[in-house]
């Protein structure tokens, strides 16, 4: 209960410094934004943390808060996709991939491409992070067994990266039609590419260290003596 009560607050600070960030903006588009930013960087922290104790021993007593964070991140990010269901498309999920209504052709038109995809993308990523969220407790482990747990919990990746080309497109390019005024670009576009380009970092180096590690050690007899040297 004392980590979900720091993770919510910790959440609770993140949305309402997104959304001061973006104070300006319509309030559904705020508000959108202010959640799914706030679940992205809770996302991140659990994907950074792991790797980061390969190198700071002292992180490690924060490594039960992934759970929390990973559980929160999920809850945020129902919200973030509840505003756009209500607000943006207004429950019409043919808008929420792209098409509008043509009145002269009495059917739906692709309007908006990437905008369809980024969103299926994003729905992607919403599934998974439902089930890992789903599965993040001991009864869950218990229920599964140890091996079909961290099976589930495996993709933790793929969401991360289904989420990383999901912002980024409304970063950097749902805004950039011809047919449109381009706003001002969005405050935090590079924030965004240096907390993905961290947390990658983080895995990628501990990833290296931890096959430096082992390497050596897991050659049979002669080999491993030739390795050493």
């Amino acid at each position: 209960m004392v980590r979900h009560a720091l993770v919510a607050m910790v959440a609770t600070g993140l949305l309402i410094g997104f959304a001061s960030v973006h104070a300006e903006w319509s309030p559904m588009h705020r508000w959108n934004r202010a959640f799914g930013d706030a679940s992205l960087v809770l996302i991140a922290l659990s994907m950074g943390l792991g790797p980061l104790t390969r190198f700071l021993r002292v992180a490690v007593p924060l490594l039960p808060f992934r759970r929390e964070m990973g559980i929160y991140g999920c809850l945020l990010v129902l919200v973030h996709a509840s505003i756009i269901l209500v607000g943006w498309v207004q429950w019409d999920l043919m808008r929420l991939l792209g098409f509008e209504w043509h009145p002269e052709l009495l059917a739906y038109v692709m309007y908006q491409h990437g905008f369809g995809l980024a969103n299926a993308i994003g729905i992607a990523a919403l599934v998974l992070a439902a089930l890992l969220a789903a599965t993040s407790s001991d009864f869950a482990m218990r229920r599964l067994g140890v091996s079909g747990w961290k099976f589930l919990q495996m993709g933790v990746l793929p969401m991360w990266w289904l989420t990383v080309v999901h912002v980024a497109y409304f970063l950097f390019m749902h805004f950039l039609s011809f047919h449109r005024a381009t706003p001002e670009p969005n405050p935090l576009q590079y924030w965004f590419v240096g907390l993905v380009v961290l947390v990658l970092g983080l895995r990628a180096a501990a990833y290296v260290k931890i096959i430096r590690a082992k390497a050596p050690s897991e050659l049979p007899g002669e080999e491993a003596s030739r390795a050493s040297i």
